[in-house]
């Protein structure tokens, strides 16, 4: 039986199958000394994990010209860019992303993967970490500890497509091109806010919670898990792939069985709350790089029925919207890590913007 996992928690462990017509990546870890959060904690350090594909390239100026910055989505990690659906139709000789011209960075981001998270001791008295946070952490990876001063290419999926917007706006003259996939460049509110908040609020009102000490996952990481279910995918292909009641609660059990072996209450509740800082809403003007947003318009994250990209994007410089319809290869929100969807538009915006 199928799944379609929401790519939200795909910090689940699947790293997908290496393809044999490009090189394994290399992993690494950068230590960010003395990191301050903006709510005012911080902590001494500040541990990154990435994974890299290609070697930098230099012009006479010194400047990096062919580096591409990968970001995952929320609870997910670097892991899911090594997917098949994504890694195979972007990584090869001769592919958009081919990594014997590009010199590709996907870190696991602040509160994920093997990065610095809650759950690696501190649990809940780990500091509030936001999107702006986050992306300090990527900025300081990259120029501290890979030595990066510029980028080819920022995108970034769910999560990481809403870091793409903020990435435009903080350090406007640092990318040639940005690809944020399936966000939308406005204030988490609505139905969005509702979803994410029955997240939070169903684990830290776990009775079972204990204050983020527990000694096993709580109760409420399984209604957490429920709902990154029922937001992950389209009602078409839900009926298509479980069409008896036998089948649907055999499949949502094996999702959250999966969930709560595989990621921790305390992170999936950080990883959520960090949203609440995000608003690219303002400054969309300050935005330079030529932008390209992707939605699906069978995500129920973003659906398109609310015009907020087509309005906003409108505010953007040199922003371009496309939202791939509906069809029997969408898989709703996870469409952003199916790259067969939106790979050509992504051959174009690199052809736009540069050699």
């Amino acid at each position: 039986m199928r799944i379609c996992l929401l790519q939200l928690a795909f910090a689940v462990g699947v790293a997908g199958s290496q393809a044999a017509n490009y090189p394994a990546p290399a992993a690494g870890d950068y230590t960010i000394h003395d990191f301050h959060f903006r709510d005012g904690e911080s902590l001494p350090e500040v541990h990154m994990h990435y994974l890299t594909f290609g070697q930098p390239l230099r012009d006479e100026h010194g400047a990096i010209r062919n580096a591409v910055l990968i970001l995952h989505g929320t609870t997910g990690s670097s892991a899911q860019f090594l997917r098949p659906e994504f890694a195979d139709e972007l990584y090869g000789k001769g592919q958009p992303l081919d990594v014997t011209r590009y010199y590709l960075i996907i870190p696991d981001n602040l509160g994920h993967g093997k990065s610095s998270k809650p759950s690696d001791g501190l649990h809940a008295r780990f500091p509030k970490y936001g999107y702006q946070d986050m992306i300090e952490a990527q900025y300081r990876l990259l120029t501290e500890g890979l030595n990066v001063n510029h980028l080819r290419l920022v995108m970034g999926t769910s999560m990481g497509g809403m870091h793409t917007w903020l990435w435009g706006e903080v350090y406007p003259d640092f990318m040639d091109a940005l690809m944020p996939l399936a966000s939308l460049p406005t204030q988490i509110s609505g139905r969005n806010r509702d979803w994410r908040r029955v997240i939070i609020d169903s684990i830290r009102d776990s009775p079972d919670w204990q204050k983020g000490d527990y000694q096993s996952q709580p109760s409420g990481l399984r209604i957490a898990a429920e709902m990154l279910y029922f937001m992950g995918s389209n009602p078409v292909l839900r009926m298509k792939e479980t069409p008896t009641l036998k089948q649907s609660d055999e499949t949502l059990n094996h999702y959250v069985a999966n969930v709560m072996t595989n990621l921790d209450a305390n992170d999936v509740m950080y990883a959520f709350a960090a949203s609440e800082d995000y608003d690219p809403g303002p400054g969309l003007e300050e935005i330079k790089a030529p932008l390209l947003a992707i939605n699906s318009a069978d995500d129920l994250i973003n659906p398109p029925e609310l015009h907020v990209l087509e309005r906003d994007i409108k505010r953007v410089k040199n922003g371009k919207a496309i939202v791939i319809p509906l069809s029997d290869q969408t898989v709703g929100h996870g469409s952003h890590t199916k790259a067969v969807l939106w790979k050509k538009y992504l051959v174009r915006l690199l052809k736009k913007t540069g050699p």
